[in-house]
């Protein structure tokens, strides 16, 4: 009954069998061998050491990525499987790592087509395993002969199936079909092996990645079963694709050659799948397939690649202590259509001034991308792409912006796209060859494109000993050669192929078709067809049977060609315009952000005076308090102003005026800062920061402001925002104002600012070897000058573009517009004397002028507007006395009126002591107590100021009868000599109406008061019946 343990001997330990276990040391051997056999074979044969390191080396990297392979698919898989996981973790919330059904609202989710595709998967894979071993496979042996012995050893297309993460429907465009973008995912165990005898060789496929948009079109819609005539679909884009090989396509994982082997696969696919290649699948009988496969395109897109700005430095010195430049050249790409520019040497401001002209073929969907990198002798640099959605271009028609590099720290490249769209038009087509024909560019822009259906081939020559060819066409106008794919073993061939070809004139080229064998060496046929002979069809389409040369006597070729032209932008003008067209909101007071040059008006600073502010410069160590040389700093709209110094002095008086046109309104601020100038380094003594907005609001204030970050001072601004009207007699009033300003920075305040808009050119000279000029304006008013882009070679060029500027005195200006070839070669100039503006209807000079120094045809048109600075809260006539009186009336029950009373500096002294001024004032004509009113006195104060309010109770109408008497005077004892009337004004019911513009102003002396008026009056008088007391105003 007692139970021992059990004992377990060796002889219960499971062991594998002696056969297996010998295999195993054998294979671990030959492992060994095979590696040391390279090192044993290289010692040798006396090869060098480094040819087994560079061995070794390829087998690191081939190893390295190929587990890099093998991971990024199983994280792949691991990621479709647990699609919903990812996307609610937090982690995954950037936009970039979400499905699209979750980034885009209007990407549908169509979990219910994954579930059908992950059932149907396996009698999918039966299918294709069929596909592949009965059909594929006997064409490929047929193709060459060196294949003839390839075989599918095992076709197995694994568990996972292709996901659908997404699904958008674009129904809007046509009725006549339903488009699909399938947003495709597979990350699948496929294992495709594949043998051939002959040479031994085997290769093979295990794990297959691909991402991409693939576009389904249903169409035409039929009312018949099965409903749609035909299903096509094709990438818009190259999906991204990544292979896992096997067998001898190992190599293919080699550093070096798997980027490359991936590209010729890429390629391979995207002649197939990828725009403008299509696959149409027919569902019904007698069905144009070939248009379907290879319709006309949507439009043309003409790209100018300008320039670009603050690019990346790559070309580092002393391994990056020292910054370099760059040799930056760009990329475009539009589906398979590619161009590269000319790079530019040691530059991080390139400027390319390139023209490429790209077919579209399908909006929405298609972009274009432009990458932009840096020359080197290795491996070019990386400095930034930009995506553009060229739906966007289509709807806009014209697209000139900067845009901003993507994945890299700075860069924006500045691109011009055009959309033209296209008719079948032989009126059209003219109007567009003529007008390409007088540009007389070097590389002028197309006049159309033009389509050609290569159908099939019939009955054609045999190759010798009665074999069957395998014909291919290439097709070439001008200097642009196309080829057909090859149909091997017919002489009856069917491409159902289409080509486009840009096209200069029509009426002087050609259409050349080569009909070859496969090897190219044996022709098979040609035929030449005139473009001209397009013009003389009905509808511009030849559409039949063409009789090939040099062949057999049937051998033929069916055709279809269809040329079209762009009809959005090169319709020549037929006369020349007389006016120009600029933006609508050019040489407005507008409240948005400005186009193009609108501005939003003009600030004018006034920097009066400082109290109060620190002493810096002192003495014994701060034991003796010294002085301040103070000067301020003012910065607005990225322009920065500097008072003069003042020297020893903490209550300096500047008087110094700035001005300056501000063309963005949101969130601008204005800074002041104020400095203690020294030998070494200024002293900061304070700042303050004010809102534009607040400005604006105010339209005009005057005030002190506490400097922020010291212990005290205070500056003294007056700060004008300027309306603009057109009026010649308000531009007097304001040059009569400008008569009496004197400042200490001797600025004159601007009288108006003026608006030119440079449009276009025509009939300009030729450059000198006889081409077309590359023109630009450049545009000059009193020193400041500004420059127009630089266009295309043209003798009649087109700018658009508008700029602004500060006028002193309009009758004593001359604006200069200079015209050159890249700002070169003088092609003409003008002056304009603005009084030439002031005779004009409204201040606006719209018109054609004549060039000096050019053709007798050379003009330009231009539109220039003088817009006059209306003061509106000011005196135009600066006093050294102002009393400033506001009128207002609020919204009450019982009427009333309100004046506000506030002087300004400047008061004469009465004494020594200076003076106790005061003011009263009285409504006419009743001298009674409640007419009656006067301020407090401000005790020895010839700066006073009295922020006082008065209310009179009177209606509307009963104050407009009356009149206003104010008097400035001297609070002196009942004994005293002083004079006691500093100053006045009396207004009078006797004042015109031109009276109103401006406002007296009175200076006095200590002996006697002095006014001044305007057209030598010897009274200013107003009658309170001109102001308007409900809406209220302020006026000096």
């Amino acid at each position: 009954s007692n139970l021992s343990p059990p004992v377990v001997t060796s002889s219960a330990v499971v062991t594998a069998p002696p056969a297996e276990r010998a295999v195993g040391a054998l294979w671990s051997f030959a492992k060994c061998l095979g590696a040391l056999l390279p090192v044993y074979l290289a010692g040798y044969y006396g090869f060098s050491i480094s040819l087994v390191l560079l061995g070794l080396m390829l087998y690191i990297g081939w190893k390295h990525g190929r587990m890099e392979k093998v991971m990024r698919l199983k994280s792949a898989m691991y990621l479709l499987e647990n699609e919903r996981e990812f996307t609610t973790e937090k982690v995954f919330r950037a936009k970039r790592d979400l499905p699209p059904w979750v980034n885009f609202p209007d990407v549908e989710k169509v979990e219910w087509v994954n579930k059908i595709l992950q059932q149907a998967w396996p009698f999918i894979g039966q299918y294709l395993e069929k596909l592949l071993v009965e059909t594929i496979a006997p064409a490929i042996r047929t193709s060459s002969i060196h294949l003839q012995t390839l075989s599918f050893t095992k076709v197995n297309i694994g568990d996972k199936a292709l996901k659908v993460v997404g699904v958008k429907a674009h129904t809007e465009h046509d009725k006549k079909q339903v488009m699909l973008d399938l947003y495709l995912s597979y990350a699948g165990d496929v294992e495709i092996n594949v043998e051939i005898k002959k040479y031994f060789c085997k290769a093979g496929v295990k794990g297959v990645q691909l991402y991409g948009k693939l576009r389904v079109i249903l169409e035409p819609l039929i009312g018949d079963v099965p409903l749609v005539g035909a299903i096509t679909m094709f990438f818009i884009r190259r999906p991204k694709l990544d292979i896992n090989w096997t067998g001898l396509t190992n190599l293919l994982d080699i550093p070096g050659l798997n980027s490359m082997s991936d590209t010729m696969i890429m390629d391979a696919i995207a002649s197939h799948l990828v725009l403008p290649n299509r696959l149409t699948i027919p569902l019904v009988a007698n069905l144009h397939v070939a248009q379907l496969r290879s319709p006309l395109p949507r439009g043309v897109v003409r790209i100018h690649l300008l320039e670009a700005e603050d690019l990346t430095a790559k070309d580092t010195v002393i391994k990056g202590l020292i910054d370099g430049k760059s040799d930056p050249y760009a990329v475009i790409r539009v589906g398979t259509q590619i161009f590269t520019s000319h790079h530019v040497d040691s530059n991080l401001n390139p400027q390319w001034r390139e023209m490429y002209e790209v077919i579209v073929h399908e909006v929405p969907g298609q972009e274009l991308e432009v990458e932009v990198f840096d020359k080197d002798p290795d491996q070019d640099d990386f400095l930034g792409r930009v995506k553009v959605d060229l739906d966007i271009v289509r709807k806009a028609r014209i697209v000139d912006d900067w845009f901003n590099l993507k994945d890299v720290p700075s860069g924006s490249i500045h691109l011009r796209l055009e959309w033209l769209s296209l008719l079948s038009s032989a009126d059209r087509l003219s109007e567009v060859r003529l007008s390409n024909l007088t540009t007389k560019t070097s590389d002028p822009p197309s006049a159309a494109i033009l389509a050609i259906y290569l159908d099939q081939g019939f009955e054609l020559p045999m190759r010798k000993g009665s074999k069957f060819p395998s014909p291919m066409a290439q097709i070439s106008i001008q200097d642009t050669t196309k080829e057909s794919k090859t149909c091997y073993g017919s002489n009856s061939p069917v491409w159902e192929e289409a080509f486009t070809f840009f096209i200069q004139d029509p009426h002087k080229q050609d259409i050349d078709i080569q009909v070859k064998d496969d090897d190219h060496s044996v022709p098979l046929g040609s035929l030449t067809i005139p473009l001209n002979r397009l013009l003389e069809t009905s509808g511009l389409t030849l559409d039949q049977w063409f009789h090939l040369e040099n062949s057999g006597t049937a051998s033929r070729i069916y055709a279809k060609i269809v040329p079209a032209g762009p009809g959005g932008l090169n319709k020549p003008q037929p006369t020349q315009p007389q006016h120009t067209t600029p933006d609508p909101e050019f040489a407005t007071e507008v409240k948005t952000v400005p186009v193009l040059c609108c501005i939003q008006g003009v600030l004018r600073i006034h920097l009066v005076e400082a109290q109060n502010l620190i002493a810096k410069d002192n003495f014994m160590g701060g034991m003796v308090k010294g002085k301040s040389d103070p000067y301020v700093k003012i910065k607005v709209a990225g322009i920065t102003f500097r008072s003069h110094t003042i020297k020893e002095n903490l209550n300096p008086v500047w008087n110094e005026l700035y001005e300056v046109i501000l063309t963005q309104l949101p969130g601008q601020e204005i800074q002041f800062e104020l400095f203690d100038k020294d030998i070494d380094q200024d002293d900061f003594l304070g700042r303050f920061k004010l809102s534009l907005r607040d400005i604006i609001n105010g339209q005009f204030i005057d005030s002190w402001y506490t400097l922020n970050d010291v212990k005290s001072g205070r500056v003294h601004l007056v700060l004008e925002w300027l309306p603009r009207v057109s009026d010649l007699i308000r531009l007097e009033q304001v040059l009569q104002y400008q008569s009496q300003q004197l400042y200490q920075n001797k600025a004159v305040p601007s009288a108006a600012v003026l608006f030119v808009y440079v449009e276009r050119a025509h009939g300009l000279p030729l450059k000198k070897n006889g081409k077309e000029p590359k023109a630009g304006v450049e545009v000059a008013l009193k020193g400041v000058s500004f420059k127009t882009k630089i266009c295309e070679r043209s003798t009649s060029p087109r700018w658009d573009e508008a700029f602004h500027f500060l006028v002193r005195d309009p009758t004593d200006e001359t604006l200069t517009v200079k015209l050159s070839h890249s700002w070169g070669q003088a092609l003409g100039s003008l002056t304009l004397p603005l009084k030439e503006v002031l005779s004009e209807s409204g201040l606006v000079l719209d018109r054609w002028l004549s060039l000096d120094g050019a053709l007798p045809e050379s003009q330009i048109l231009l539109r220039v507007t003088l817009k006059v600075n209306l003061k509106r809260n000011k005196c135009f006539l600066h006093n050294i006395l102002g009393v400033l009186v506001s009128f207002f009336s609020p919204t009450t029950v019982k009427e009333h009126v309100t004046l506000c009373l506030k002087t300004r500096r400047g008061l004469a002294p009465r004494s020594k002591d200076g003076a106790d001024p005061y003011v009263s004032f009285i409504l006419l004509p009743d001298k009674k107590a409640t007419t009656k009113r006067r301020t407090t006195t401000k005790r020895k104060d010839l700066n006073p100021e009295f922020n006082e309010r008065f209310e009179f109770d009177f209606s509307l109408e009963e104050s407009t009868q009356r009149k206003l008497y104010l008097s400035v005077k001297n609070s002196v004892s009942f004994m005293s000599r002083e004079k006691e009337l500093i100053g006045k004004v009396c207004v009078s019911s006797q004042a015109s109406s031109q009276h109103l513009s401006g406002f007296c102003s009175i200076r006095a002396t200590y002996r006697r008061i002095h006014y001044l008026f305007f057209n030598h009056h010897t009274q200013l008088q107003l009658d309170l019946d001109q102001i308007d007391l409900k809406a209220g105003v302020a006026q000096w």
